[in-house]
């Protein structure tokens, strides 16, 4: 029965798409198997090619620092990204690339079933809200397919344009309002609501 241990071990070896020429270690994710909020980057860096784990570079130690402002425990999270290997020279990943990895993050949702889902950066947002530009839906939350979502700019925005930091912190400090918020929300919809109620996204303040 698949786990997300071998669910990793069939990332680590994975000949799917050309990036597995580049890399050093593709970068399936971690956290625990029942973590209630998981987080989903782009695609692994220098320094996540070089370990094999997610965020542990410039823009993992200020993920750590934003969740400790949200009030969580990096260890309780699970952490992974769209692509699992290093796009070269930490390009943009290319659809194709998120396309042969899609089978991977569907399994990794479903074998974690977390409450909640936060989208760090565009390419993650794109699969939740989808059209959207992050700078509009940054902070917000939807209810999909039976979670939380809530779309959040990629901490590495705000390592290279200084202007964010602030809105991404407070972004995160609220994070827990915005999940008990649209919770709430959420429980006020009828109990078997229609496709079109489970798509609305929901407009906190």
């Amino acid at each position: 029965m698949e786990n997300l241990h071998t669910l990793a071990s069939a990332v680590r070896t994975c000949t799917s798409c050309p990036l597995h020429h580049t890399r050093t270690n593709a970068v399936p994710g971690e956290g625990p198997a029942n973590a209630e909020v998981m987080f989903i980057g782009e695609g692994p860096g220098f320094n996540e090619d070089k370990q094999g784990r997610p965020f542990v570079g410039a823009a993992g130690q200020f993920l750590n620092e934003l969740l400790q402002l949200a009030g969580f425990k990096r260890e309780e999270v699970y952490i992974t990204n769209v692509v699992k290997c290093r796009p070269p020279g930490n390009r943009d990943p290319l659809p194709e690339e998120i396309e042969a990895c899609a089978r991977y993050l569907d399994r990794q949702i479903e074998l974690i079933n977390p409450k909640v889902i936060v989208t760090l950066g565009r390419f993650s947002m794109a699969r939740w809200f989808p059209n959207e530009k992050i700078s509009v839906v940054h902070g917000r939350a939807k209810r999909a397919d039976g979670r939380i979502v809530v779309a959040m700019f990629h901490p590495a925005a705000a390592l290279h344009q200084q202007s964010l930091r602030a809105t991404v912190e407070e972004d995160f400090r609220r994070l827990k309002q915005i999940v008990a918020e649209a919770q709430r929300k959420a429980e006020e919809k009828p109990a078997q609501p229609s496709a079109a109620d489970q798509a609305e996204q929901l407009s906190l303040f």
